[in-house]
């Protein structure tokens, strides 16, 4: 049975009339956790962005593939349904909709299965005592009124509770305490198996402190120009970016 769970493919793409990738290529396998980094306006949130198919950016060129299935064309939708989750750098607010019945449709339109409602009060209690989320939130309407780190920690809820084959993450650090990234950490391990995947988009080391990677990826201008290991981040860290220009 083959590892390979995501592959991009000399990927190119445009937001309107700028091209912003220009010929990415990128292999990721069954268990492990990869990190796009690069400064701002590198291009790592239109990768993001273009393996969900989001129609604010026009392919130009490439494939996606998701296991042995070509997704490069399909409909965001699809691409979920299929085991793709995307948490955002900025979370929406939804009046009206409680975080509880936000998940419970979001699982059965994802697994295509009716959701047991008594099972996933339970599961869903359980992780977010481990998230360390108060019980009321549940309850409470999708990031309304909720501050930047509980936005952030309910992404990780969805991302547990919908348990996809592939996780993105999208700046999931960005504006986050130490202890709140450390929640974000352990939300991260729990969720990683032999069967998923992580793909973390940051331009920053701090959530990496805590996790173990597989592999390191700079992106600069539109390409990949350097990968390595967990080491290639701390080297960024104490560098910088300048080192690849």
């Amino acid at each position: 049975m083959s590892k390979k769970l995501l592959e991009i493919k000399d990927l190119y793409v445009n937001a309107g009339d700028k091209e912003i990738l220009k010929g990415v290529d990128l292999k990721i396998n069954k268990g492990e956790i990869h990190v796009i980094m690069g400064p701002n306006g590198s291009g790592k949130s239109t990768t993001a962005n273009a393996i969900l198919n989001n129609p604010a950016y026009t392919k130009m060129g490439g494939k996606i593939i998701l296991e042995d299935t070509d997704i490069t064309n399909l409909k965001t939708d699809e691409i979920a349904r299929k085991g793709v989750f995307m948490s955002f750098q900025l979370p929406e607010e939804i009046p009206g909709i409680t975080v509880s019945n936000f998940l419970r449709y979001s699982k059965n339109k994802v697994t295509g299965k009716p959701v047991k409602v008594f099972e996933f009060k339970n599961e869903l209690k359980k992780h977010m005592e481990e998230l360390q989320m108060k019980p009321e939130y549940s309850e409470r309407y999708l990031n309304v009124g909720f501050s930047g780190g509980e936005k952030k920690k309910n992404e990780i809820l969805q991302m547990l509770v919908l348990n996809p084959k592939l996780a993105i993450l999208d700046e999931t650090d960005s504006g986050l305490d130490v202890d709140s990234i450390n929640i974000v950490s352990k939300g991260i391990e729990m969720y990683k198996n032999k069967n998923n995947a992580v793909l973390i988009i940051t331009h920053n080391t701090k959530i990496l402190h805590s996790l173990k990677v597989d592999y390191v990826h700079v992106l600069i201008n539109g390409k990949i120009v350097k990968t390595g290991t967990g080491e290639l981040a701390s080297e960024i860290e104490e560098k910088g970016y300048k080192m690849f220009k």
